[in-house]
């Protein structure tokens, strides 16, 4: 644990979370607001168990609602029917056990880079040596040790990312929240960065709920994959990732790494053709 025994428990105390059943996805309903008020159904019956330390990705065709899900479980999106709970205790705002790492660049740029990973410890009121302590462990459990006091102005894109998922990981969340983390970076480096998520996740077995449009990464990185249809949204079917861990630049071109990602593609590729028939872009 990144951040001390006492630490750590004061701010799970403070949520009021200990050991429980995970995450579950009730019948979730999200509808959006238009200006005719008319509203659109964005997510028509979302349901989903996460069980703690199980690493699942969520795919689907482009604006179906994976990031409004994401939000709706991470307490920022109310729905208008079912809901999210967390061992058992609904979801109705923001917890503590609960962090979020988005696909923009989330750095404070006037900070260094173990002062930006201190930070939620610092909001927490965690004093200057501990944190920091705290943070430099981070720091190097995510491959940037040398550059505690770089600003994120030096520092390469998959190398913010890294910064942003020390900072979310240093309060010792249970549930992990990432909305398309690497969605701005070159292959090569996506598929570094998706290594060095795997170690750190091997060794810390947060929850994580992980949002992409890369096939092969949703694979490549999951205990299971949830496919959701085209809008209005539900989760159409749930693949077990059945490779071995720890996995490796081997598994990419494992077998059943291929039939994986080809089944996964089968699923998706109809949903993908009803959103591109209702934008006109596809004629039959």
């Amino acid at each position: 644990m990144r951040v001390s025994e006492s630490t750590g428990q004061q701010l799970r105390e403070a949520d009021g979370h200990g050991v429980g059943l995970g995450v579950r996805l009730d019948d979730v309903c999200v509808v959006y607001a238009t200006k005719d008020g008319e509203g659109v159904e964005a997510v028509r019956s979302a349901e989903g168990h996460i069980a703690d330390g199980r690493f699942v990705s969520l795919i689907g065709p482009s604006g179906c609602g994976k990031s409004t899900l994401l939000d709706v479980v991470g307490g920022l999106r109310t729905p208008v029917r079912g809901g999210v709970s967390i061992d058992g205790e609904p979801v109705t705002g923001p917890r503590r056990d609960t962090a979020m790492v988005f696909q923009e660049d989330s750095t404070l740029h006037w900070r260094t880079v173990l002062s930006n990973v201190a930070f939620g410890l610092e909001i927490a009121g965690v004093g200057r040596k501990e944190r920091e302590a705290a943070a430099r462990d981070m720091i190097n459990l995510v491959g940037l040790k040398g550059f505690e006091h770089r600003h994120p102005r030096e520092l390469s894109g998959g190398m913010k990312q890294r910064v942003a998922i020390a900072r979310a990981l240093l309060l010792d969340p249970r549930i992990l929240l990432m909305d398309e983390p690497f969605g701005a970076l070159d292959q090569q480096t996506r598929m570094f960065i998706g290594r060095e998520l795997l170690r750190v996740w091997d060794e810390t077995r947060k929850s994580v709920l992980f949002v992409t449009h890369d096939i092969q990464e949703a694979v490549y990185l999951s205990d299971e994959v949830w496919i959701m249809s085209a809008r209005p949204s539900h989760i159409m079917e749930k693949i077990v990732v059945d490779l071995d861990r720890p996995r490796g630049p081997e598994t990419l071109t494992s077998l059943r790494f291929h039939e994986l990602t080809s089944q996964v593609w089968e699923l998706l590729r109809a949903e993908s053709e009803k959103v591109l028939d209702a934008s006109g872009e596809l004629t039959a």
